[in-house]
């Protein structure tokens, strides 16, 4: 196994995603870049880089006079990103389950292995192995515009993934939607797999919208 040498910014964005994912650093508060700077031991400038990373992954958003932020959820974020991964997502993975070679096969077999014993409280890990078994399924298809929008969108998702999770039970419910939508792309079975992520995301998207506050009314 190789030793993975990892810089100051992707630690400080690794951590900091972390912060996010676990409510430790809350939605709408402007980020303290000194006070974060100081606790992290990095200087400024791996941690601007880190934090525009975490802008491009959806999870923070800047603002001039105010820095940065974390982005708060709502419900009609969560629509519009899950109603995009309904329509993209089950399209690409059925295709890409018919063309994937054995080592691509066996990568996402790996990767469903992880969620076993996986648990919400292990926080970043538990949405970082959902993003890649996810995106494990679909790049078989080679088609790098389409990788990259959803890519983008399971960024985008990650914290709803994580509110997702939170609920008892919920673990149990998801991992074995996993294991339906994993059996399925294995046994090439397109239509399957089509059908059972649609309504996964639609599933996801309907708890959500249970979960996530009501915003409060104009005045």
């Amino acid at each position: 196994m190789s030793i993975v040498v990892k810089t100051l910014s992707e630690q400080a964005y690794e951590i900091i995603r972390e912060r996010i994912l676990t409510h430790e650093i809350l939605p709408s508060k402007p980020l303290r870049q000194d006070a974060l700077s100081q606790d992290l031991g990095v200087s400024k400038i791996p941690l601007r880089e880190a934090l525009t990373r975490l802008e491009q992954d959806g999870l923070l958003s800047s603002h001039p006079n105010r820095g940065f932020m974390v982005r708060p959820l709502t419900i009609a974020e969560a629509e519009d990103v899950f109603h995009l991964r309904g329509l993209l997502e089950p399209e690409a993975a059925a295709t890409a389950c018919l063309q994937a070679s054995s080592e691509e096969r066996a990568n996402v077999t790996r990767i469903f292995q992880q969620f076993d014993g996986l648990s919400v409280t292990q926080g970043a890990q538990a949405v970082t192995i959902n993003r890649e078994f996810h995106l494990a399924m679909i790049r078989p298809l080679k088609r790098e515009v389409s990788l990259r929008m959803i890519e983008k969108l399971h960024f985008l998702s990650e914290r709803y993934v994580r509110m997702h999770l939170e609920p008892p039970q919920r673990e149990q419910s998801a991992y074995n939607a996993h294991l339906q939508i994993y059996e399925a792309w294995m046994a090439a079975d397109a239509t399957a797999v089509k059908a059972l992520l649609f309504e996964h995301n639609a599933n996801t998207l309907a708890d959500l919208c249970q979960q996530i506050p009501n915003e409060p009314a104009d005045d």
